[in-house]
């Protein structure tokens, strides 16, 4: 096959540098568009309708300038990252708005006589807090972890280690994603049934609300502790065997302490997901204006049922508690997702 010198002369004049759009051209597409939602808003369009109508402009013009100047491949380019970027913003704005709404409702309820307080009054004049909240919070929440991390982390080792995909192994991990799509109405209606065929109707306790919560708690250990052994490599397996370690020692001494940073992680961000739930709470483990400390007898409230039954009230007073409770259950929860971000980089196996 013979190349013409057409050919070989048209060839010697494409281009080896590509024309690239300003690095300020996004910012001025954007202000274009913020300017052009800013003139609907005030011809009367709504703020909803005239936001979106900006957003579709810049995902529009800045593709098509791009495509005059970048060519077919550029402007493909451009369009996905602004994708990107909306998809990103559409689920950053309603977090912002949700954390700011809860903060300015509630930073101003938070002080010592709240947080050390509860509802159940000893004196007319004794103020009200949700002491008795926290304290039903965090002993169901850890009664709930000590049933599901023994569980959840020996089901994942059976998985990983001994099931090897046998029949007995794949209906575990059938059960476990079933128990992942369960409502938690469910998870309360079954420690409900259970409490009561074993002590009599009537019966509420945080233990029960514990053992219900565990139920949610379960699958999300299992699905974490699994993926992390899985990544921990059969050359160490391997290697134990060869020295004649037997495989429950390989398991305590290698596997489980490489995998550890992410199993912790797992089980911190298990405790944060059921950590707010309410449904199951309200029908096994009660509401109470005292404190208790004993988690197998008696009601028990926590943030979440204090937070609902004050919604329920809804004078000014129940909403000025319902927002400072509920601001102090995102407190726990960001202090528990940042530890587990602590503890997966402590544990993590080190590089190199």
């Amino acid at each position: 096959m013979t190349t013409t010198a057409h050919e070989v002369q048209e060839r010697a004049h494409i281009p080896l540098v590509q024309p690239r759009l300003p690095r300020v051209a996004p910012l001025i597409v954007a202000g274009i568009a913020v300017a052009l939602a800013l003139l609907l808003v005030v011809l009367g369009t709504g703020t909803v309708g005239a936001v979106l109508i900006g957003v579709l402009a810049f995902l529009a013009a800045l593709p098509l300038w791009s495509l005059f100047v970048e060519g077919r491949r550029g402007a493909t380019d451009r369009l996905m990252t602004g994708l990107i970027w909306t998809t990103f913003l559409v689920a950053v704005v309603p977090l912002i708005s949700l954390l700011w709404r809860v903060i300015s409702k509630g930073f101003d309820r938070i002080d010592g006589t709240f947080l050390s307080y509860s509802f159940f009054k000893t004196q007319i004049d004794q103020p009200v807090g949700i002491y008795h909240a926290i304290i039903g919070t965090l002993l169901i929440t850890l009664g709930a972890a000590v049933i599901s991390v023994p569980v959840g982390v020996m089901a994942a080792i059976y998985l990983v280690e001994y099931g090897k995909k046998n029949k007995l192994a794949k209906a575990i991990t059938f059960l476990v994603d079933v128990m992942t799509g369960i409502p938690s109405i469910v998870a309360g209606l079954f420690a409900f049934a259970l409490f009561t065929l074993l002590f009599g109707p009537a019966y509420v306790s945080g233990f029960g609300g514990s053992v219900a919560l565990s139920l949610l708690m379960i699958p999300i250990v299992v699905r974490a502790t699994e993926e992390m052994l899985m990544l921990v490599p059969d050359d160490l397996r391997e290697a134990s065997y060869a020295l004649g370690t037997p495989k429950w020692k390989t398991i305590v001494r290698i596997v489980l302490p490489t995998a550890l940073g992410g199993i912790l992680t797992g089980i911190t961000l298990a405790i944060s997901r059921v950590i707010g739930e309410t449904a199951p709470l309200l029908l096994i483990a009660g509401a109470t204006d005292r404190t208790n400390m004993n988690l197998f007898e008696g009601s028990m409230t926590t943030l979440p049922v204090l937070i609902y039954g004050q919604n329920l009230r809804g004078d000014a007073p129940a909403e000025a508690i319902a927002w400072g409770a509920a601001f102090i259950l995102i407190i726990i929860v960001v202090v528990l997702n940042l530890t587990a971000r602590i503890v997966g980089k402590i544990f993590a196996p080190k590089k190199g």
